[in-house]
């Protein structure tokens, strides 16, 4: 099966657990303005939000288990490119519960992660992100009769088996896939597409609703932190590996106040001097996180072992137990060479009156640290200062 678009997981566990409700509905003798009949019931109408509009996409099935239990059925295609999540499996099972009288239509829809979905390690809680939720909610409670909730248990047969293969566990992800996605359709971070598409976004740039304003966001988990720690959606950009370029274009586009925004193990790289961040291009993170601690005064064995941690995130948490302090000064100091590194890796392209600061989180989705222009860029995009 190829699709004409590249769908994100999201929409293909919303397709799913669509198909499973329609078998419910049927049940029942329920009829659902909207659904699709049994004959077309191998493709879903959904209303995809971002962006806006109908597509029809394809599932495998659906099928009734008894007891007013359904399960659909939809098996992902995320388009050309390297992608795990090809040819996965989606299962979604599908049954009635009754919620609490007075609860509004986001409390009609209850979901439970099954084997395969990825959990927060501190929670337990499904991770799952806003745009996933709210393309579950758009799409299936407006079938759902009045008075009665849905309760869909999602299923990835080989989500923990794939998860092994991704940096979730690095942010706190256990157990499975995360479904973190924010948009309908496949974006490519580290390839010549993905650029293009964000340089485009950026020549438009000037038109946005505050053109001298940018936060570049370094992943899906920072696109799905970032409107959670107040930062407005008109201001993000989905950056990829490509940040050298993009830091020129958007100055090029005339952004004054520009906010670097992402996992602190990915932006390291930008203190070392390194601007395409794909792991495949260029490391060096554990040079440059041993450089910073050095010049902090962290020195013999305990800089050996920084230099041996098997990611930043576990040097960091090695230095925060040996000596609180000297951590928070480490990390501040990354923050900082990010800035500095930035504006000089501008400043080789021309004059511009740019000012650029970078926001770090960690693997719990906590804001870490912020470099001085980060901080002061921070409480402006939240506040909505000038």
């Amino acid at each position: 099966m190829t699709t004409a678009t590249p769908f994100t997981l999201p929409v293909w566990v919303a397709a799913a657990a669509r198909a499973g409700l329609e078998v419910l509905l049927e049940a029942e003798g329920i009829p659902a303005a909207g659904a699709s009949s049994g004959v077309s019931r191998e493709v879903q109408p959904l209303e995809l939000l971002e962006p806006p509009g109908v597509e029809l996409v394809p599932v495998e099935g659906a099928s009734s288990l008894g007891d007013g239990q359904a399960l659909g059925m939809a098996r992902c295609d995320p388009g050309d490119g390297l992608d795990l999540t090809r040819g996965l499996l989606v299962w979604v099972r599908a049954s009635w519960w009754d919620p609490p009288q007075g609860a509004e239509p986001p409390q009609r829809l209850r979901l439970e992660a099954g084997e395969g979905l990825g959990v927060l390690a501190a929670t337990r809680t499904l991770c799952l992100s806003a745009y996933a939720r709210r393309l579950l909610e758009v799409n299936l409670l407006p079938l759902v009769p009045a008075g009665r909730g849905l309760q869909l248990q999602l299923v990835f047969p080989r989500g923990r088996e794939l998860a092994g293969r991704t940096s979730n566990e690095a942010f706190g992800v256990v157990e499975g896939l995360a479904l973190i996605g924010t948009q309908a359709v496949v974006q490519r971070s580290a390839s010549p597409d993905r650029l293009q598409e964000c340089l485009e976004a950026l020549r438009q740039w000037p038109h946005s609703p505050s053109p001298a304003d940018l936060v570049l966001v370094i992943g899906e988990n920072g696109l799905d932190l970032a409107p959670r720690l107040g930062l407005p959606a008109h201001l993000l950009l989905k950056a990829g590996n490509w940040l050298g370029p993009l830091i020129v274009a958007a100055a090029e586009a005339g952004v004054e106040r520009l906010l670097l925004f992402g996992y602190h193990g990915k932006l390291i790289k930008l203190a070392g001097g390194i601007f395409h961040t794909h792991h495949h291009l260029a490391d060096g993170r554990a040079e440059v996180l041993t450089a910073l601690a050095a010049l902090e005064g962290l020195a013999g064995p305990p800089l050996e072992r920084l230099f041996a941690a098997p990611t930043v995130e576990a040097a960091l948490a090695g230095l925060r137990e040996l000596d609180a302090p000297l951590s928070a000064r480490i990390e501040a100091r990354l923050a900082l060479a990010i800035e500095v590194r930035s504006q000089a890796y501008l400043a080789r392209y021309g004059r511009f009156p740019m000012r650029i600061g970078a926001a770090l989180f960690d693997r719990q989705r906590q804001l870490r640290v912020a470099g001085p222009c980060g901080r002061e860029l921070l409480e402006a995009f939240r506040h909505g200062l000038g």
